[in-house]
């Protein structure tokens, strides 16, 4: 199993860090080692939390995830997204966008590529930082089976049950981060903040929509299919809008590795390859994570996962205005992925004395 979900990862990592070497000598071919490396550590609880929603996908979609969506992720969020934000907010046209990425030194109006996609930097972090901030305290409200932090998730559980609470809760935090962050910028960041809010709000209710018309359907499967209906085409529709759901994260946790690669390098393309490469690995292991079911058998991953959703949500809006170093964002979602495997192990293995004992008790 590990070879079949990883294989094309490390085929392409082969080919790719091979045509770096080819094209950019060994300069290019350690660049792009280093943002492969840079976008595993920084997505690392992206795959935790992609997994939670893809083991709801049937296999198929679970095969598009990783192909079509692996297209999106690294030619879509890694190239394109980036051209697309730099031409709206510094009004350029694309052929200027794109004449600007093709050639790392040239300015325009005094500006590089890098430059203006850095001077972008509060609308991309007021719209990543929202929607990944309505991720975590959606989770952190909702009523859990497992609780891994009690003391912190009974009380919030609930708060939650309050009607749209985190709707109220994340506008406070983009009101806060806009005066506090955005200096000038101000309307930008609340404009791209409220985006992001409505399309997380859009998005995850349609997905919601769908997935209760599934179960519905799958209730009444004799039904359907008199009525003519299909259960898979009910199904596709619910994965779609899951699909896009993910790809929406996808882009949320990219935000930073986009922004950031270019401290090490200003070619677009030594950027795209790099970052594509780590894309596939998070990718890999989002499918390997469900296949293994390693998701019900370590049951604090998931809460250590939003943890370090919630705290990269925090440092996105706090970037605005302060820069971050990468490797703190990346060492923070690692520990809380760490400190909550080691918390589940622990778990596993007091149930498994438990049921020892009572094994025991039981024969005497």
């Amino acid at each position: 199993m590990f070879l079949r979900t990883f294989g094309w990862s490390f085929a392409i990592t082969v080919v790719g860090l091979i045509a770096a070497g080819v094209l950019w000598g060994a300069q290019g071919f350690g660049i792009v080692l280093i943002l492969s490396i840079l976008e595993i550590s920084l997505s690392f609880d992206n795959a935790v939390v992609n997994a939670t929603v893809l083991k709801r996908m049937n296999p198929y979609w679970q095969k598009i995830f990783l192909t079509v969506g692996v297209l999106i992720a690294v030619f879509g969020m890694r190239l394109v997204f980036p051209l697309l934000v730099v031409g709206l907010t510094a009004k350029l046209n694309p052929a200027t966008v794109i004449d600007l990425a093709l050639h790392s030194d040239k300015t325009h109006a005094g500006l590089t590529y890098g430059q203006y996609l850095e001077a972008a930097n509060p609308a991309i972090a007021a719209f990543g930082g929202i929607f990944l901030l309505m991720i975590f305290l959606d989770f952190a409200f909702e009523e859990k089976e497992h609780n891994w932090l009690s003391w912190i998730e009974r009380p919030l559980e609930k708060v939650g049950k309050l009607d749209a609470f985190s709707s109220v809760i994340a506008l406070v935090a983009l009101v806060l981060a806009a005066n506090l962050f955005a200096g000038e910028h101000a309307e930008t960041v609340l404009l791209a903040g409220v985006l992001g809010l409505v399309t997380y709000l859009v998005v995850g209710g349609l997905s919601s929509v769908f997935e209760s018309g599934l179960e519905e359907e799958t209730e009444r499967e004799e039904e359907a299919e008199k009525a003519g209906k299909s259960v898979v085409q009910v199904a596709g529709k619910a994965a779609f809008f899951l699909f896009l759901y993910l790809e929406v994260l996808d882009a949320s946790f990219s935000f930073d590795g986009v922004v950031g690669a270019f401290a090490i390098s200003n070619d677009i393309f030594m950027i795209t390859l790099g970052l594509g490469i780590g894309a596939m690995y998070i990718r890999s292991l989002t499918v390997f994570l469900v296949r293994k079911g390693t998701l019900d058998d370590y049951v604090y991953l998931e809460h250590g996962a939003h943890y370090a959703i919630g705290a990269l949500s925090v440092i996105l809006l706090v970037g605005i205005e302060y820069h971050i170093p990468e490797i703190v964002t990346g060492l923070i979602g690692v520990a809380f992925i760490g400190l909550a495997l080691g918390s589940s192990i622990l778990r596993n293995r007091r149930e498994s004395a438990g049921d020892e004992n009572e094994l025991v008790s039981a024969g005497k």
